[in-house]
């Protein structure tokens, strides 16, 4: 087990309603959990919104990240009279997130995968080619960076402002710590009969213009295997599609029937 180099962190809301469900976000590739940000005005209304942080030079295994998160999680569902707790995770995070539920399903009422990355493997080109990733010297990172920014998100339906926090994310992961997260990825191995397991509702979000992975049959194969989820396809997404000025993850909820109207109710 790799040594942890700073604690993971849950960033919690100003304002926490006891009432309300709590949401627990967890992070692509990045780490930061800003990429979220979109995401907080219209969600922090009716929940209380956590996002989950990984330092930039984290090179913790699946393992030990899963258990910080848990930790996390259970120290937040002690505090006050919390109700509902929905996980939902994006990209490296969606692999996290199913860890973390077959871990401790006891404390999740509720999934929620955004274009997992759990299809890194049914991606050939992408697997083969991360065993070619190699440090760089920091211009050439910071050049690379932005050059995948395209494929990463489909920028022309991101804001000028968000485009800039996407590229500060991905910069701030050292080149050791993508690798190593890469290798992370390439070695996640969660089998079908566990993915049944979860029996917890589940939306499925995929976006039809993902470039990184392919999101829309990953999708399909989960919710043939989940026995409780639902599947949302984004038409005009990019893989980051949370990152969207169009995209509103409240609505997207309300429309798959996915929240509960007493508990939403109760926290406004």
């Amino acid at each position: 087990m790799k040594e942890v180099v700073q604690p993971l962190r849950l960033i919690a809301p100003q304002q926490r309603n006891p009432k309300a469900p709590l949401l627990v976000y967890l992070p692509g590739m990045d780490g930061t959990g800003e990429l979220f940000a979109h995401q907080l005005g219209s969600l922090g209304k009716v929940m209380n919104v956590y996002c989950l942080t990984i330092p930039g030079d984290d090179l913790n295994d699946w393992d030990a990240l899963t258990e910080q998160v848990v930790a996390l999680v259970e120290a937040e569902v002690q505090v006050g009279d919390q109700r509902q707790v929905y996980l939902l995770g994006e990209s490296f995070g969606g692999c996290l997130a199913i860890k973390t539920i077959l871990h401790s399903p006891h404390l999740f009422d509720r999934l929620i995968l955004s274009n997992p990355a759990s299809a890194f493997k049914r991606q050939p080109l992408l697997f083969w080619g991360s065993y070619l990733v190699q440090p760089q010297i920091d211009p050439v990172h910071q050049w690379s960076c932005a050059t995948f920014a395209p494929f990463l998100a489909a920028v022309d339906g991101i804001a000028p402002r968000d485009r800039q926090l996407l590229l500060q994310a991905m910069q701030s992961v050292t080149q050791k710590s993508s690798i190593w997260r890469l290798s992370m990825l390439r070695r996640f191995d969660v089998t079908e009969a566990q993915v049944r397991n979860i029996s917890q509702p589940t939306l499925l979000i995929a976006s039809g213009r993902d470039r990184l992975l392919p999101s829309f049959s990953e999708a399909e194969r989960l919710a043939r295997l989940l026995p409780n989820a639902k599947v949302q396809v984004l038409p005009n997404s990019g893989h980051a599609c949370l990152l969207e000025s169009k995209v509103d993850l409240l609505e997207i909820m309300k429309a798959n029937a996915f929240l509960d109207p007493a508990e939403i109710a109760i926290s406004s």
